[in-house]
This record gives C-alpha cells, structure tokens and sequence, in this order.
C-alpha cells in the first residue's frame, strides 16, 4: 500500500520559516518526480516546487529564492523548505509523487501565515 505522509504545516508569523516533509511508504520515492502543490481558499491548486529523480529542481515564481525543494533517498522522504513566509503563502500544501501512470497523493499540511 502506498502512502505518502505530509507533517511540519502550522502556524508562522510572516517572515517566518518552516520545513514541511513528506514521507513516502510503499514505493522508491527516489525514481518519482516529486511535487508539493498548495491550494487557498477559493483558489485552484498550484504546483509550487518540483524535484525530478535525478535532482533537478524548479519554482513556481511566487517560490524563487525562498523555497528550497529537496530529497533525502535514504529516508524515502521529500522536504520543502519555506524561508521569509507571506500571508499568501496560507494554504493547504499537498505532496505528489508521479512515475508513469502513477500518481499519487497525500493528505495535505495546512500552512498559516499570519502575525
């Protein structure tokens, strides 16, 4: 059974930082291209950062110079790390993981900002 697990959402005033992980069971998370999304209140869901297999990383705009997307294979797990936090960076933010026709999701960690 495949299950990834997002922790580490909370509250933050902005400027904050938090490191949201997702840990992933069941599956090599190594050979998947690995995403965390987020969706508002009233908005569609955005991809925010990508991690392809063999490392290469990319940014939605909004998530340029304060985002980092990372990946440590030996714990099958994916980070996001989230420096100088907005206001509009309050959502919900989910981990993916696609390989073929496999795609998969997790729960989702909420993520406030807010003073």
């Amino acid at each position: 059974q495949v299950q990834l697990v997002e922790s580490g959402g909370g509250l933050v005033q902005p400027g904050g930082s938090l490191r949201l992980s997702c840990a992933a069971s069941g599956i090599i998370f190594s050979i998947f291209t690995v995403g965390w999304y987020r969706q508002a209140p009233g908005k569609q869901r955005e991809l925010v950062a990508v991690v392809l297999s063999g490392g290469a990383t990319n940014y939605v705009d909004s998530a340029k110079g304060r985002f980092t997307i990372s990946r440590d294979n030996a714990k099958n797990t994916v980070y996001l790390q989230m420096n100088s936090l907005k206001p509009e960076d309050t959502a919900v933010y989910y981990c993916n993981g696609r390989l073929g026709s496999h795609d998969y999701w997790g729960q989702g960690t909420q993520v406030t900002v807010s003073s």
